[in-house]
Formats: structure tokens, sequence, C-alpha cells
């Protein structure tokens, strides 16, 4: 039963429809009534942003737990394949909910090279919503690719397995290896870019491309895109397997994942001045892969095919909850031991 997917494409290709169209109804009305004027955002709007993406999110899966809950009550058929309707609409629903919060948290670590490039490349605060729109716009593109490539692998056991390692071993390895900075202009992708295509010395407003004596030049405001959209495909190939271990339905990965990433440019403005505050978040992050991979590799198994749910989701927030706790508790200090102050 546990190979079996409910929302399989072939039945529920409209389900896929809808929510593509929906999530891009939804950015088009940001973009082009909300942000159509590039401006600041500030804690208050962003704030306000964070709580209406998240509301979003649940009320979706709200309307997915009674669409589920209905459907299964409403066929005999379902009932024998995927068991009673109540219990089985709640454990797709916690698996969406685990998968959104798995994400988010993973995201985080998007916020602090958002902090680092628009920095490095001295993007005003202005036009750093509209960088971040189109990354996120693309970052939606590739990360559907890599739902769909997943949803194919994860059909093979050995697959799984080689996934769950790898996730094992990426939550050590955050354990062990020293945070290194973000250096841009080592990025093997802006070399080549640079290497191509001409680059203006400083920025043009908002835009991405400019002609400078009849040639066209990439401003750095494209250049910044660019390192986004390349960063956010790298920490996809965490996250896509890490809510791959939490359900093997393709559309609630899909629809958790986007969620998730709609809210990453809220979420952005509410925290980029105090991402420094967080810094044992990583081990909470480190701890979620490492459980996740062994969810994939042992604890499914061990659980008869399925680890619960609940506990699942439980366990991951207790792991980002206390390690942002602890970085309260523990502040990081300067080398002469002083503490950062918040800006």
């Amino acid at each position: 039963m546990e190979s079996q997917i409910f929302f399989d494409l072939a039945n529920y290709w409209s389900f896929y429809a809808i929510f593509t169209c929906f999530v891009l109804a939804m950015l088009a009305l940001d973009l082009g009534v909300f942000h159509r004027s590039a401006h600041e955002v500030k804690f208050k709007e962003a704030a306000g942003w964070s709580v209406f993406w998240l509301w979003l999110a649940l009320v979706f899966n709200y309307g997915l737990y009674h669409y589920i809950l209905w459907k299964v009550a409403s066929d005999p058929q379902l009932v024998s394949t995927w068991g009673p309707a109540q219990p089985f609409a709640s454990r797709l629903a916690l698996e969406f909910l685990t998968g959104y919060v798995v994400e988010k948290a993973l995201s985080v670590d998007n916020i602090f090279i958002f902090v680092v490039v628009f920095s490095y490349f001295g993007v005003p605060k202005k036009y750093q919503h509209r960088v971040l729109f189109f990354g996120i716009l693309g970052a939606l593109v590739f990360r559907a690719i890599f739902i769909a490539l997943g949803a194919l692998l994860m059909q093979y056991e050995a697959v799984v397995i080689v996934f769950g390692i790898f996730l094992v071993l990426t939550g050590i390895k955050i354990f062990l290896t020293p945070e290194k900075p973000v250096e841009p202009e080592k990025n093997p992708v802006i070399r080549i870019i640079k290497r191509f295509l001409p680059v203006s010395p400083s920025l043009d407003g908002q835009e991405f491309f400019v002609r400078i004596r009849g040639i066209v030049h990439a401003t750095p405001l494209f250049i910044a895109l660019v390192f986004i959209e390349v960063t956010d495909i790298i920490f996809a190939i965490d996250s896509v397997p890490a809510i791959f271990a939490i359900t093997r339905e393709p559309f609630i990965v899909f629809t958790s994942n986007v969620f998730a990433i709609l809210g990453l440019r809220a979420l952005y403005f509410l925290l980029a001045g105090v991402m420094d505050k967080f810094h044992m978040l990583k081990f909470g992050l480190g701890l979620v892969l490492i459980f996740v991979g062994l969810k994939m590799t042992w604890l499914n198994e061990l659980f008869g095919g399925k680890f619960p749910v609940a506990w699942s989701l439980g366990i991951i927030a207790f792991f980002i909850g206390s390690s942002i706790v602890l970085s309260f508790i523990f502040p990081r200090k300067f080398p002469d031991g002083s503490i950062p102050k918040s800006p």
C-alpha cells in the first residue's frame, strides 16, 4: 500500500494544473499590484505578508484534508485500499504540514545567502523584492523539475536508501564543517556569465540589463539574481529528498514546497536584520536532515513501513525550536568577547 500514490498524475493532473495557475495568479498579483513600484519592504509589511502566506498554506491544508476525507469516505474501493477515511485524511494533512515546516526551516539557509549577496552586490533595499520575486519564480520551476524526477526515482528502494544516506551525511557535515564566508566572485556560474556577457559597473535602477554604447550589459542586479538561483538549486538537492522522506505523495511534496517558497521573500525581510542571532540554527537543521535521512534508511522499516508522521512533526519542531532558543541563551560572541547588537 505504501508504494501507491493517492494523488497520481494520471487521475489528478487537473489538481496540479489548477494549483500551478493559482500560484502564477498570486505571483502576478504580488508583483503587478502590491509591489508594482519599487520600494523598501518594512518590518510591518513583511510581517503582514508572512502571516498571509502562512494562513494561505493552512487554509489549503484544511481544504486538502476535507477533500481526501470526502473522496475516500464516498468510495468503498478507496476505503479498502487506504483504510478508514478520517485517519488517512489526517495522515496526509499532517504530511503536508510536516513537509511545509521542513522546507520552511531549510529555507532559512537561503536567507543567510540573500543577506550576503545583496550586501556584496550593493543592491538597495527597494530593489531586493524584485530580485527575490524572479529568484523565487525560477526556484518554483526548478523545484517542480526536481520533484518530478524525485517521484520517478523514489519508486526504487535503492534510490531511497541512497538519498537517505546522503541526507544523513549532509547533516553530519553541518556539524563538522566550520562556517565559510560566501564569495560570489568565486562562483563558477558567475565567472562564466562575466566571460560571455559584459557586466555594467553599476546598477541602473531595477533593470537586469542595460544597453551601453549599443551593447547589452548585465547589471549587478542580474548577477545577484543568477547567484540566488544557483544557490537555490544547490539547496533543493537537500530539501526535496527531505520532504520525500516525510511523504511519497508528489502533490503534497510540490504544494508544501511551493507554499514555503512563496513565503520566503516576506520571511527574508522579516528576519534579515536579526539572522546573526540564530547562529545555532544550523545545528538544528543538521539534526533535521539526519533524522529524515534515518527515516528513509531505517526508521520507516522499523515502524512497519511508515514512521508516525505526528512524531516526525514533533521531532522536527523540537530540533528547530530548541536551536533557536539555545541561540538566545548562548548568544554568539565576537573574538573580543562582546555580543553582536541588533541593528
